[in-house]
């Protein structure tokens, strides 16, 4: 049995055994390896920033609403806590500013402002404070 004798058991054993004779051997992971879990949040963090579509990004042209870096910082921290509620469509509020965003896609849809006469959002499964 080429010297290998009682120790096969299954075909896989046998395969795991030529192979290793070859060289071939299975790898063992090193420590610094990283899990499926660490790739998959280093991938969601590269895509963590919000973007806007381009319908909202007229809607805040048209009505005069920029940014600060520290309101940006926010809106994503919104969207964050809408991720980890399983939320899909989600209504993010700060400051007088209201945000419906697809967190699926990490995209702002529309955004208005607080005085604006259309306070109704529909096709929103939940809504964040920030």
């Amino acid at each position: 049995m080429n010297g290998l004798g009682d120790r096969i058991f299954s075909i896989e054993q046998a395969t795991d055994i030529l192979n290793q004779s070859k060289g071939l051997g299975k790898t063992k992971p090193n420590e610094g390896d990283l899990s499926f879990q660490d790739i998959f949040n280093q991938k969601v963090a590269v895509n963590e920033e919000v973007k806007f579509s381009k319908h909202a990004n007229q809607r805040l042209e048209s009505r005069n609403i920029s940014l600060s870096q520290e309101q940006m910082s926010r809106l994503n921290q919104g969207v964050s806590k809408a991720r980890d509620k399983s939320i899909n469509e989600s209504l993010v509020m700060m400051d007088n500013l209201a945000f419906i965003v697809n967190i699926k896609n990490n995209t702002v849809v529309t955004a208005l402002e607080s005085n604006d006469e259309s306070n109704v959002f529909t096709n929103i499964d939940g809504a964040v404070i920030v």
